[in-house]
């Protein structure tokens, strides 16, 4: 069982994602449990990084909360409404849904301004709305002066900050991120993430972002760990310090030491503390 320390401001916000009990399952023949029996609540504001180690399922889930998949059984949950009685599921989702993926997927023949305003031709908003509003989702995430330029004269966190643009042009519901700095460097990932806290601070954007990059998990309010397709752990961070302990915590190390296992002698005299420490978490 899982611990799930919600803070209580966010439990008065509505429910903007809830999952309950979802499978998927790949493969014909030898069976892979990508995801088994995951439920959880998601709250509007709210700043998630889901983590664990490859093949733990993250993406999967990310996949299934943005209605790019179907589960194999259980239900996905948007704003209330159950993905499975949308009747045009494209449209709910780019209605509802914005997109950031490690690769900033941005048509190369467009500039900026025109690749922010793609999502908008499904609103039926008009051209002098669309150039508006990207010009408005351009100058927040720093690129005012960019407006019209080619993704190629763009620096890979320029590009990134445009697919965030992007992401926002139908102010959607939630915003789910990918590994979105997978391709930048540290000093680049850092300003990604900033970008990232701002808008969910100052704009109460709800964020869920799949990363295997401790740094970029830090910057998240309440992480989740996935293991094995499972939760192993849904926990509210108050500090840095938790946050590196909660990542120790899923480590292969960190379960190491809660088993009990044999250890080298160096920590067999830390090793009762560390693990009275990490069980309380």
């Amino acid at each position: 069982m899982y611990k799930n320390e919600q803070d209580t401001t966010m439990i008065d916000a509505p429910v903007v994602v809830e999952t309950r009990h979802l499978t998927r399952i790949y493969g014909d023949g030898t069976d892979v449990r990508a995801l088994d029996d995951v439920s959880l609540t998601i709250h509007a504001g709210e700043f998630l990084a889901i983590v664990g180690p490859s093949g733990s399922g993250k993406s999967t889930l990310l996949n299934l909360i943005g209605a790019l998949d179907r589960p194999t059984s259980g239900e996905v949950l948007i704003g209330g409404v159950p993905l499975s009685e949308v009747r045009d599921i494209d449209q709910f989702r780019g209605r509802t849904i914005g997109f950031v993926f490690q690769t900033h997927n941005l048509i190369p023949t467009l500039t900026a301004a025109e690749n922010v305003e793609i999502p908008m031709y499904e609103t039926g908003a008009s051209r002098g709305e669309r150039r508006a509003r990207a010009r408005e989702l351009l100058e927040l995430v720093g690129l005012a002066a960019r407006t019209d330029h080619l993704p190629n004269q763009l620096s890979g966190g320029e590009r990134q900050r445009v697919a965030i643009a992007r992401a926002l042009a139908n102010h959607p519901t939630i915003v789910l991120a990918d590994e979105p700095t997978g391709n930048l460097d540290s000093k680049t990932t850092a300003d990604i993430m900033a970008l990232l806290r701002q808008l969910n601070r100052d704009h109460g954007t709800t964020l869920i972002v799949v990363t295997h990059n401790h740094e970029v998990a830090l910057a998240a309010r309440r992480i989740i760990t996935l293991r094995d397709g499972r939760i192993q752990s849904d926990q509210t961070v108050h500090s840095t310090i938790e946050s590196e302990l909660l990542d120790f915590k899923s480590s292969p190390l960190g379960q190491t030491i809660l088993r009990g296992e044999t250890l080298p002698d160096e920590l067999a005299d830390v090793a009762p503390k560390l693990r009275e420490l990490l069980a309380r978490l």
